[in-house]
């Protein structure tokens, strides 16, 4: 079963769906799922929605929200900050607390991409809540990546970046209050100290978050509590059937077996 679901903090209204298994008695499991930058809550080719109704399937409840500014929640994608989109998360997670079919004890998150990052920063902040880790070619990276379009925009892009305050990738105007923001941040560092289970799903193919990003996560931040999932030739959004099919039947399997409804 599935269901809109909405709330408001400091006059923001973030809207997304529930999924809940099917005749539940109880208590569940919950998990959190992140989207990426640019992304929404179903991702490409509905990636998240099949998440969902898998998880659904093995007895496991999730919520599917747009970031402020992203999809049908409030804002305005100008508007969206790395450090907007990490107090969006908290409230998430406050929200699936309050949820009176939540199993407060199992708690997971899994994040794709920037979402990935975001879900890392969030589950070291919020260790002693969240039960279990998935992240999905995670964008620990982001500031380095965004530091590097920066020096090599063309003046074009430069110039309206100066005048307007904002840059255009694709229809959508990145501010450079998000550029700002980011790259004084050090994601690896911020999400040390998760101590329970992790699991990164990352395919060798990947142009947007390069596969040796998973190699420094495992060795720098996570070090013996994580594994990784390789998936040989994948893109960054798991973009055929088999790498689909793979990416969610193992994050499936994580979140049943860490997850102990």
């Amino acid at each position: 079963m599935q269901k809109h679901v909405e709330f408001t903090y400091n006059g923001k209204t973030l809207r997304g769906m529930m999924h809940l298994p099917h005749g539940i008695h109880g208590k569940v499991p919950m998990v959190a799922i992140f989207h990426g930058f640019t992304g929404n809550k179903m991702e490409p080719h509905f990636i998240f929605v099949k998440l969902s109704r898998q998880l659904e399937k093995v007895g496991i409840a999730s919520v599917r929200f747009d970031f402020y500014g992203s999809g049908e929640s409030d804002g305005d994608f100008s508007e969206m900050t790395f450090s907007g989109e990490l107090e969006d998360a908290r409230q998430i997670i406050k929200f699936i607390k309050n949820e009176p079919v939540t199993d407060v004890e199992n708690i997971g998150i899994l994040g794709l991409s920037m979402g990935g990052a975001v879900a890392g920063v969030i589950a070291s902040e919020l260790k002693e809540e969240i039960k279990a880790l998935a992240l999905w070619a995670p964008a620990f990276n982001m500031p380095e990546l965004i530091l590097e379009q920066s020096k090599s925009a063309d003046e074009k892009m430069l110039g309206m970046l100066e005048r307007e305050g904002i840059i255009d990738i694709g229809g959508l105007a990145l501010s450079k209050e998000f550029i700002d923001d980011l790259i004084k941040l050090n994601i690896f560092e911020f999400s040390k100290g998760y101590d329970k289970p992790v699991l990164i799903v990352h395919g060798t193919e990947d142009a947007a978050v390069k596969y040796e990003v998973s190699d420094k996560i495992l060795e720098e931040v996570y070090r013996g509590n994580a594994k990784r999932i390789t998936i040989e030739g994948a893109d960054h959004t798991f973009n055929k059937l088999e790498w689909e099919k793979k990416a969610i039947e193992e994050s499936i399997n994580f979140f049943k077996e860490n997850l102990k409804g």
